[in-house]
């Protein structure tokens, strides 16, 4: 089973504007999110789909694997299927264009997950680590069945604790956006309707569970932020310094 991966590095961004374009100890943001990617070993190819002529030459610059997809895509993931008309493929592995620090063993793993089970999609969760993580609707709650499918994402705190006022994050668990999807099952997937949950909790991948579509977790101790906001850089700026290299 042929597995791309493939970065979505969209220019404009609301909160950091042009983020992956942005200096990152000597290479910019997308460059350094590339090469993590690369160190995965179940691919076959690594893929950037820029949505500007600025990002696509800037990306030329360190690899050919750069392809221009549309403006009007309203997610990542409909980017995402534009690349795989494109390049043919049985998986794709989203990740997201500002993980400079992304654990490669994690593709591997979401690769491996969809080889061996019967789900559409798989993505990854891990540990809550704090009641302030917990009730943050920005960071998004799973909880998954005994075979570690997904059952619900949610931006509240799920399961919610009836009978006793939690004092402690025990037992839930928090969901990275990042996505591994068999091929043929992305073409279906970006034809769908937004579903009622999507469009309640505004997560994207409620519309598979809605549409009745298996998404296998993955669970990993913990994971690196992404970079979202001028602090976030800076605090990659500085790791970057105090260990010479990522």
């Amino acid at each position: 089973m042929k597995a791309i991966i493939v970065i979505p590095a969209r220019l404009k961004s609301t909160r950091l504007p042009d983020k992956v374009l942005l200096d990152l100890g000597g290479k910019p943001v997308i460059q350094r999110v590339y090469e993590a990617c690369m160190r995965a070993k179940l691919h076959q190819e690594v893929w950037i789909a820029a949505d500007s002529d600025v990002v696509f030459n800037l990306c030329k610059q360190f690899t050919p694997n750069v392809l221009m997809t549309s403006e009007e895509h309203p997610s990542g993931t409909d980017r995402i299927a534009e690349v795989v008309e494109k390049i043919p493929c049985d998986i794709v592995v989203n990740v997201q264009g500002d993980e400079p620090f992304f654990d490669a063993d994690i593709i591997d793993r979401l690769i491996t997950a969809l080889r061996e089970s019967d789900a559409a999609m798989a993505s990854v969760c891990a540990p809550v680590e704090t009641l302030d993580e917990l009730h943050n609707p920005n960071l998004v709650k799973v909880v998954t069945d005994v075979n570690g499918y997904a059952l619900y994402f949610s931006r509240f705190r799920i399961p919610y604790s009836r009978d006793k006022i939690l004092e402690d994050p025990s037992g839930y668990k928090k969901h990275m956006g990042v996505y591994a999807y068999r091929a043929e099952f992305l073409s279906k997937f970006i034809q769908l309707p937004v579903s009622f949950l999507e469009g309640s909790e505004k997560l994207e991948q409620l519309r598979a569970l809605e549409n009745g579509y298996k998404i296998k977790m993955i669970e990993v101790t913990g994971f690196e932020k992404g970079i979202d906001t001028p602090e976030d850089l800076e605090l990659a700026r500085k790791k970057i310094e105090n260990n010479g290299t990522i």
